[in-house]
């Protein structure tokens, strides 16, 4: 990346695309504490970064298949024989798979690269906030990152969001690079960063999209009918950077290539506007498993892999979302600053010149959240809570750009108000979510609320006193304000996650299953039945989680009925028989549901319940610890 820069906002001729001032190269000072935070970023996010194993066996199986096979590498696999895919784009597979081959399928080699994404992710943060507001914000911005919670959480797991995070915020920062000088190269960069975050989580990745038009359009120093050929280019970009990829699914004869897991018919494009697009938005065709309850544990209807979907961790739909529940542990702190900070800049640089960068770089991180935040708190499908982490570094980024306008101007009584009031919310705001578990470690919500009270005073009385004296109580103000974060963020660190739908903070008591949503419970014996055999898949079993840690603990290709959530029409009934006769499959297993009845998935029999009829009816049937197993080289 080249060297981060500070430039000095000023309104640009109109008539060219390469206006704009100067970049200042960095201070030697500067250079040190960019190095220390990255350092420490990378230091804490690496620390026994094992501790969560194979995390969440889904998309881990996905991994040890792209290590095995260039195929499911590039389709992002579930399986090493290419039956299925998992049900999201490949990009974050690329990623671990490749770590695997290079180094051996390992929890280390799979997740030590979600850790340095975090470090990418905090220097694009630094980099684009310096440009905006020079490098002290910068470095709070990519402090308070790398301090928030979720960001702790998923940079250390293995679900696409990490990697989906770094590229929207790639965008984000050729964006600022955009700004500076009209240049439509550096926004066409964006849009192929943009469609590869599409190629990570479909369309959670555009969220920062329409705050990138926003700002782009109002303040890039060139004519109006320049930068909209620019955001046309930079369309353009987007969509070869992402369509190559759907074109790929698209002529690739669907009979060797895996099915597209979550889709109806085996078609990408499905994938994207239906199961993860509209209908997960609107809540059409997703299960919700239940509530939580206030700390996030499940305890809804019982369900065995359950941790609750649409109520996951006591969240419900609507404004509150992102304040409350598992939602406000994770990614709520600083929000309410943000807001904040978003208002104080517009009124504070009203009458700057259209091409001011520092409200440009507020309209787009500042759009990124409040049009990401809105789509989250409205969601009606499955909703983990862990999909904040796209908001992260727009949270980030808002208040640190907020926090030094307020500082620069704290002279005035506009600029000590903004400040002060800065602290104070965020101080008592912290002290409001750390009282949601006030068990946990209870004097720290009252020291944080003393400094930060403490803090906001001295700095309201500071214009008259030394600037040292404002300099250590800004100091103590930015302590307390992200100490609450902070001890949920190194709480994350030190606890183990597995499944599906991992949470922040301490560690919690269990409840239901001892298996999190997602995960299955081990099975030496049948681990040793499949590990012995030499067909192209050892079993057949509903669910890709099931299937995927059967893999993980056999080290064989496991065929997963019915995709995720075993309602995807893969395989038929008469494609199930032919590779049954053909002698690919060896068995086939029905694991037991939450009633002790054979079954496992909701609507996995349902959708399937013709192979399982037939296999019944046809093969042998053993019992393996909680499991039917079916041998399909010996019909009754």
């Amino acid at each position: 990346m080249a060297d981060v820069t500070t430039t000095i906002s000023a309104e640009a001729p109109e008539d060219s695309g390469e206006v704009g001032p100067s970049p200042v190269r960095p201070s030697l000072r500067e250079r040190i504490g960019l190095a220390v935070l990255l350092a420490a970023t990378a230091v804490m996010y690496l620390w026994n970064i094992t501790i969560n194993g194979m995390g969440n066996q889904f998309y881990a199986g996905a991994a040890q298949a792209g290590s095995k096979n260039w195929e499911a590498l590039l389709f992002g696999s579930l399986d090493s024989q290419n039956f299925i895919t998992v049900d999201k784009p490949p990009v974050s597979q690329w990623v671990m798979g490749l770590s695997g081959q290079l180094f051996g399928f390992s929890s280390a080699s799979m997740l030590v690269p979600e850790a340095l994404m975090a470090v990418a992710t905090v220097w694009l943060l630094y980099a684009a906030v310096t440009r905006i507001s020079g490098p002290r914000a910068g470095l709070l911005a990519g402090a308070a990152l790398a301090l928030t919670p979720v960001a702790a959480l998923m940079f250390r797991f293995n679900n696409p969001d990490a990697a989906m995070v770094l590229l929207m915020m790639a965008s984000a920062y050729c964006t600022v690079r955009a700004l500076e000088r009209a240049s439509g190269k550096w926004l066409a960069w964006a849009g192929v960063a943009l469609g590869f975050a599409f190629l990570a989580k479909m369309l959670e990745g555009l969220m920062i999209a329409p705050a990138i038009g926003l700002a782009y359009l109002v303040a890039a120093p060139t004519t109006l009918r320049r930068r909209v050929l620019h955001l046309l280019g930079a369309a353009a970009a987007f969509v070869v950077s992402a369509g190559w990829f759907v074109v790929l699914t698209l002529v690739w004869p669907a009979s060797s290539r895996p099915y597209i897991a979550g889709s109806t018919d085996d078609n990408f494009m499905n994938l994207v506007l239906g199961y993860n697009g509209f209908a997960r938005v609107l809540g059409r065709n997703h299960q919700s498993f239940g509530p939580s309850d206030p700390l996030g544990n499940s305890v809804g209807n019982g369900l065995r892999h359950a941790g609750g979907f649409g109520g996951m961790g006591n969240q419900k739909e609507g404004l509150s979302r992102l304040f409350t529940g598992e939602f406000g542990f994770e990614i709520g702190w600083l929000i309410p600053a943000a807001l904040l900070a978003v208002l104080l800049v517009l009124i504070a640089r009203g009458r700057a010149p259209r091409t001011d960068l520092v409200r440009a770089g507020v309209l787009l991180f500042g759009g990124w959240l409040v049009i990401d935040g809105l789509v989250l708190s409205y969601m009606k499908g499955m909703v983990h809570p862990y999909y904040c982490l796209s908001l992260a570094p727009a949270v980030a980024g808002t208040v640190a750009i907020g926090a030094h306008e307020m500082w620069v101007r704290r002279q005035s009584w506009f600029g000590r108000i903004g400040v002060t009031t800065l602290i104070v919310v965020t101080g008592i705001w912290s002290w409001v979510v750390l009282g949601r578990n006030a068990d946990w470690m209870p004097a720290l919500r009252w020291t944080i609320l003393v400094g930060a009270v403490v803090a906001a005073v001295v700095v309201a009385v500071s214009a008259s006193r030394p600037r040292r004296v404002a300099v250590a109580a800004a100091v103590l103000g930015v302590v307390a304000v992200l100490a609450g974060p902070t001890a949920y963020a190194v709480a994350t660190l030190g606890t183990p996650h597995r499944g599906g739908g991992p949470t922040v903070g301490p560690s919690r008591p269990k409840t239901g299953s001892e298996a999190g949503f997602g995960e299955s419970k081990d099975n030496p014996k049948l681990d040793d039945l499949l590990r012995a055999t030499t067909t192209k898949w050892s079993a057949a079993i509903s669910g890709s989680s099931a299937a995927a840690g059967l893999e993980l603990s056999t080290g064989t290709a496991v065929m997963a009925i019915g995709g995720f959530t075993g309602s995807d029409p893969a395989p038929s009934l008469g494609q199930f028989k032919a590779d049954v006769s053909a002698g690919e499959i060896a068995y086939y297993i029905v694991e037991k549901d939450w009633r002790g009845k054979a079954g496992g998935w909701p609507g996995t029999t349902r959708s399937h319940s013709g192979i399982t009829d037939w296999v019944a009816a046809t093969f042998p049937v053993t019992q393996v610890g909680d499991t039917d197993v079916y041998d399909l080289s010996r019909p009754k």
